[in-house]
């Protein structure tokens, strides 16, 4: 029987180095000379910190970012942005909280999804990551692609443990 585990979290290293990226851009960009503009990631609250002295550089940075990850192979799904407050004198801050893992909302969604696909096989949740069993792997690949591609999905979804 083939079978793999659907997770949903952000490659690190990935994200990482989109964030280098994006630093090395800032850095080279004349409209951010003599500016303090910076993301960086916290491991520890799992969220991107933006800040820059106003609301255009905040937005350019965002989407310097945004490019950094897509070449990275980084979706957006897994991140929900706040609103661009105000962080002091002359400084502006938008977060990026980056989820991962499935939790009960999540889980419904998912269950409810596998129900609308017509999937025939069995699925059960372990750890942080649904393993999905059927007897075809095609069958596998279509359902992962339905699941990835659904407009209610708002996780980053990837595919581990490929089994034939």
């Amino acid at each position: 029987m083939a079978s793999f585990d659907l997770v949903s979290k952000i490659d690190e290293m990935e994200l990482h180095n989109a964030l280098q990226n994006t630093e090395k851009q800032i850095l080279g960009r004349f409209d951010f000379k003599g500016s303090d503009a910076k993301a960086e990631y916290k491991e520890k609250e799992n969220l991107i910190d933006i800040r820059a002295e106003d609301e255009m550089k905040i937005k350019a940075i965002l989407d310097i970012l945004r490019t950094n990850m897509g070449k990275r192979g980084i979706g957006m799904r897994g991140m929900k942005e706040s609103e661009i407050q105000s962080s002091g004198l002359k400084s502006k801050k938008m977060t990026l909280t980056l989820t991962s893992g499935f939790d009960k909302d999540a889980q419904k969604l998912l269950n409810r999804l596998l129900k609308e696909s017509g999937f025939k096989g069995k699925s059960q949740y372990m750890d942080e990551k649904y393993r999905i069993e059927s007897k075809s792997i095609d069958e596998l690949q279509s359902l992962f692609q339905f699941l990835r591609n659904h407009k209610d999905m708002n996780l980053e979804l990837s595919m581990q443990n490929l089994k034939r």
